[in-house]
């Protein structure tokens, strides 16, 4: 509540965006590189756990232990999700913003207990983006694993061009709201 009006903080699902699939991809691509720069070839443990992070070995209904890597990528896809928005959104800032503007929420209140409410919420919020991403990550490494389909693009492409369209529709209906508004100084 602002001034007696109802307000709301625009708080996004998937508040990262596709952060959390290039860091963990980033992470689980690492020790492959290594091991190709290397020129490791291993068929004990060592070779075993660098054959199952690749994604190209995921999801083969042949060797089902070689789909551990994707319980990694799974759990670093989450854990990024909830550091890179613990980087980027500020629940104290944003109770300190709403303080200073005579704003609150309702049956919460300011200071402190605002904090904690906005993390709780964020903490839902995260873990449910998280899953829908993670998701989206995960369908073409399934085609390419149960169907032996080669799916060219992934789950990242996927985001970047919905967020792409998203902000496009959201930029179109903007200018044209701008150009309907007649304003005060036009009469």
């Amino acid at each position: 509540m602002v001034g007696g009006q109802s307000s709301h903080i625009p708080l996004k699902v998937n508040t990262a965006g596709v952060i959390p699939i290039i860091f963990a991809s980033s992470i689980m691509q690492f020790p492959l590189i290594i091991q190709q720069l290397f020129k490791y070839e291993s068929n004990g443990f060592m070779g075993k756990v660098l054959h199952s992070l690749s994604s190209s070995t995921w999801f083969d209904v042949n060797h089902p232990k070689r789909s551990l890597g994707l319980l990694v990528y799974i759990v670093l896809v989450v854990i990024f999700a909830y550091f890179y928005t613990s980087i980027t959104f500020n629940p104290l800032e944003i109770s300190n913003n709403m303080k200073k503007q005579g704003g609150f929420v309702p049956g919460i209140r300011p200071g402190k207990p605002t904090v904690d409410y906005l993390n709780k919420i964020l903490k839902y919020i995260i873990f449910i983006g998280a899953a829908g991403l993670t998701i989206v990550a995960v369908i073409p490494f399934f085609f390419n694993g149960v169907f032996s389909a080669q799916v060219s693009f992934g789950g990242t492409s996927i985001i970047i061009v919905v967020g792409v369209i998203l902000e496009t529709i959201k930029q179109i209906k903007s200018q044209l709201l701008v150009q309907n508004y007649t304003g005060f100084l036009n009469d």
